[in-house]
């Protein structure tokens, strides 16, 4: 009869240390909102997150997205010779069900699918009258081919293929934006509108992971990487040719929930994809019946205006973006940005270092887009150049808002790589509902940061040092070799007593 497996004893255990059982979630910052924008639009932003119960922060990151997707390639940003940045724009918005992100970005997403409204149906016409055209080309492809097939037969000269055999490519129907659309559905409309277009995902987490995650059959990231950057790609398609796009041009914005986000901070295999994205996560809003509504025509007007944006033809007759360029004293205040930014990267590290990196970029395509809704919304004229008003707007809405909202976001994320190892283990004791467990238990999960002794050993050090864990002594095994290492598990990480 085999003995039973010997029950550890129970020990007395101390509270643990905080730091590595708790978030210690920064601040949200205020929104800058009558900073930065113009008086009508600022005025517009508070209004409609009255009236959707929701924060201004959701409606204003939507309204940022949604007018950088809107001018996509038609406007490009050049704070100097050799450096062009595209107006795409990413935006996250952080939240529990309750916390009003969908609300906040239907706000922006009901104007933008109602001016849609108007162009899908001019190409719906349009289509209708190429359908009678192809059916007719059909036809008369059929006649002559049978023609052919008979003057074969008959040994006399084929006739020439007449002309309205080729009824020429469908109508486009434009998308200003989709939902949960696939790579080559994405490529399929790109190559029809070279403007661009904005992906929505109600829920970003799934999406985030996928874009994120390398196969064997290829992965995603590529084509983001490049979306993000406004670069051109080749969309392989299955069975077809593929599609080149000269200036890949995608908008995304989308909600994630703080758990789900912790969870892709602590599983992510690459920061880069994550980083891009304006994080936006804050405080809800005060729950009271809207006592206003939203004045829709002012928004209407915008986006009406900014859709008349188009592209400048060289003297080859190619398309091309128009590039606003900085003026000198634009340039010098970018200067003193990126000297600021240089001076924060030297105090993160981590998702945070990533993010910083690509501020400098981001402040100038927000410059543009601000530039641009002052022209649509506010009866200013089309910019030309960014000047230093427009850069100012810009670098102070990222240092005084999008900065420390990364700081918020990224917390868990932005400490030392011991630190982060032994938040992952303690994520995955709670997750698992480890009462003990071994070494290998750890490295048996495969996650990032976790995948090797020499990164777990110093994460269980420190979690032994802050009285989250203990270890046993075990024998060595019958076989030889080294003995187990087995640990206990501190009854309060799962929120017990001593």
């Amino acid at each position: 009869m085999t003995a039973p497996e010997p029950i550890p004893f129970k020990p007395e255990w101390p509270d643990p240390a905080p730091r590595l059982l708790r978030s210690n979630l920064p601040p949200a910052p205020a929104l800058p909102l009558q900073e930065v924008l113009g008086p009508r639009m600022a005025h517009w932003v508070l209004n409609a997150a009255e009236a959707k119960s929701a924060p201004p922060d959701y409606v204003f990151g939507a309204l940022l997205t949604v007018v950088a997707s809107i001018i996509g390639n038609t406007r490009w940003v050049s704070p100097w010779k050799g450096w062009v940045e595209p107006p795409v724009i990413w935006t996250i918005c952080i939240g529990l069900p309750s916390a009003g992100k969908s609300p906040g970005i239907d706000a922006m997403l009901q104007p933008l699918r109602q001016a849609e409204r108007p162009l899908r149906e001019a190409a719906e016409a349009k289509h209708k009258t190429w359908d009678e055209k192809a059916e007719v080309a059909t036809l008369r492809e059929q006649a002559w081919k049978d023609s052919v097939k008979k003057a074969i037969k008959d040994g006399v000269t084929p006739p020439d293929r007449p002309e309205g055999c080729d009824p020429g490519p469908a109508p486009h129907t434009p998308r200003l934006v989709v939902n949960d659309a696939t790579i080559e559905r994405l490529g399929a409309i790109l190559a029809q509108q070279p403007r661009g277009t904005l992906q929505m995902r109600d829920e970003l987490a799934g999406f985030l992971e996928g874009m994120q995650r390398y196969s064997g059959g290829g992965s995603d990231r590529p084509f983001w990487l490049e979306a993000y950057g406004g670069r051109g790609f080749t969309v392989e398609r299955m069975g077809r040719e593929p599609l080149t796009i000269d200036r890949l041009s995608i908008g995304v914005m989308g909600g994630i929930q703080p758990d789900r986000l912790k969870g892709l901070l602590f599983k992510s295999a690459d920061d880069g994809l994550l980083a891009r994205f304006l994080p936006i996560w804050p405080d809800p809003a005060p729950l009271r019946r809207p006592a206003i509504w939203v004045d829709e025509s002012l928004m209407e007007t915008t986006l009406e205006r900014l859709l008349t944006l188009d592209f400048v033809a060289d003297e080859m007759g190619e398309t091309n973006p128009r590039f606003l360029h900085f003026t000198d004293g634009a340039q010098n205040l970018m200067d003193d940005f990126r000297a600021a930014a240089r001076g924060w990267e030297q105090q993160a590290e981590g998702l945070m270092l990533s993010f910083l990196g690509k501020l400098p970029g981001l402040a100038a395509r927000l410059a543009l887009v601000l530039a641009y809704l002052d022209w649509a919304a506010e009866g200013a004229e089309e910019p030309h150049e960014i000047t230093v008003e427009n850069f100012g707007r810009a670098a102070h809405l990222v240092e005084a808002y999008f900065v420390p909202m990364a700081r918020r976001a990224y917390a868990d994320a932005a400490v030392s790589k011991d630190e982060r190892a032994a938040r992952r283990i303690v994520a995955s004791i709670r997750e698992k509902g480890w009462a003990r467990f071994t070494s290998r238990d750890v490295q048996r999960l495969d996650r990032l940061g976790l995948q090797k002794i020499a990164e777990i050993d110093p994460a269980l050090a420190m979690l032994e040092e802050d009285d989250c864990i203990r270890a046993i002594s075990q024998p060595a095994p019958p076989q030889g070799g080294r003995p187990q290492r087995l640990f206990l598990v501190n009854p309060a990480l799962h929120g017990g007593g001593k």
